[in-house]
């Protein structure tokens, strides 16, 4: 994944970013790439499974010599220096994961992957700066931060901002298969020099570290967002306690408007269509999927699952996206 500096977006709904890697800067138009006129978008509704599944990852140190090996590659193939609770979730079915992961593989070396994870990120950018964040930056200073922890908070911010993407795109490709709509995309599929994995994994504050206040935000995350669990991302701010509650006060305020959900919303039908424009290296099908669902049990299920983290992921990506501009 590419790394980058946000700007100010810009009145005509462009954004002016500036590549950490090689300093260029690009300018990217929203609506005419992400929403072309006439392109056709695959229906696929924002759906919160009722009830909500129990979810069963398999975290990294409890994974076997194989599993560790497709995480492995799952990591080095998004770029990313951690397992997604997404991802960990969906390995519980062994036999849907392996066959998702081998139909993706191919897929993520390629130009057309890299470009969607971009223009998936912008169009979460774009969303957040018209939530009308509050700044923190200058609470943080009176608090006693220093630039450097600021901007070590930004980085760990940079990781999930970037990193997301790939995820989102991979539980959308699983809903899109498993619901039984043909994976017909045409994206070029050049490869592209990966600059690999260039960050390391932020620490995380588990729920059995946390400090009484901690906790208590950590409830109010997972109550306000209707999830039985907290997302890597918000463990990973909790490290900086003092900055995370303030930070989580004003997206929970956010989260509660009416035009947040409209927001997300246009997240998600951004990334259905640029993972439906992506190219079906290994041809899979929907069967195909599909039976190797049915291998790991109920169909219903993995589903049940699948739907549940497609339908989050673009809600976390306009989150720590707000976090973001919080820090602008």
């Amino acid at each position: 994944m590419f790394f980058y500096n946000m700007k100010t977006p810009k009145k005509n709904g462009s954004l002016v970013l500036n590549c950490l890697h090689c300093g260029a800067l690009y300018e990217y138009q929203y609506e005419t790439d992400c929403h072309k006129k006439g392109q056709r978008m695959s229906e696929l509704s924002r759906l919160k499974p009722d009830p909500i599944p129990t979810i069963h990852p398999v975290p990294e140190y409890a994974a076997d010599t194989a599993l560790t090996a497709v995480y492995e590659r799952t990591k080095s193939g998004f770029g990313v220096p951690w397992m997604g609770v997404v991802a960990m979730a969906f390995a519980h079915y062994r036999e849907f994961y392996n066959c998702l992961w081998q139909a993706m593989e191919p897929v993520v070396v390629t130009q057309a992957f890299a470009d969607a994870c971009q223009k998936l990120r912008f169009a979460a950018e774009k969303e957040a700066t018209s939530l009308n964040t509050v700044a923190i930056c200058s609470k943080l200073t009176k608090l006693g931060y220093d630039d450097r922890e600021i901007e070590e908070i930004k980085n760990c911010n940079e990781v999930f901002s970037s990193g997301n993407m790939p995820y989102v795109l991979m539980a959308t490709l699983a809903r899109l298969l498993l619901e039984g709509h043909s994976w017909e995309g045409k994206g070029p599929t050049q490869t592209y020099d990966a600059p690999g994995i260039t960050v390391k994994k932020p620490a995380l504050i588990e729920l059995h570290h946390a400090d009484p206040t901690i906790a208590a935000v950590y409830a109010d995350v997972r109550q306000t967002l209707g999830l039985p669990f907290v997302n890597t991302d918000y463990r990973a701010f909790a490290r900086w306690p003092s900055y995370f509650n303030p930070a989580w006060t004003d997206l929970r305020s956010i989260i509660l408007r009416e035009e947040y959900e409209p927001a997300v919303r246009r997240v998600h039908d951004a990334a259905v269509s640029l993972a439906s424009g992506l190219p079906n290296m290994s041809k899979i099908t929907p069967q195909q999927l599909i039976g190797c669902a049915k291998q790991d049990g109920q169909l219903s299920e993995v589903v049940s699952v699948v739907r549940l983290f497609q339908w989050l992921l673009p809600g976390l990506a306009v989150n720590v996206a707000v976090f973001r501009h919080q820090l602008l």
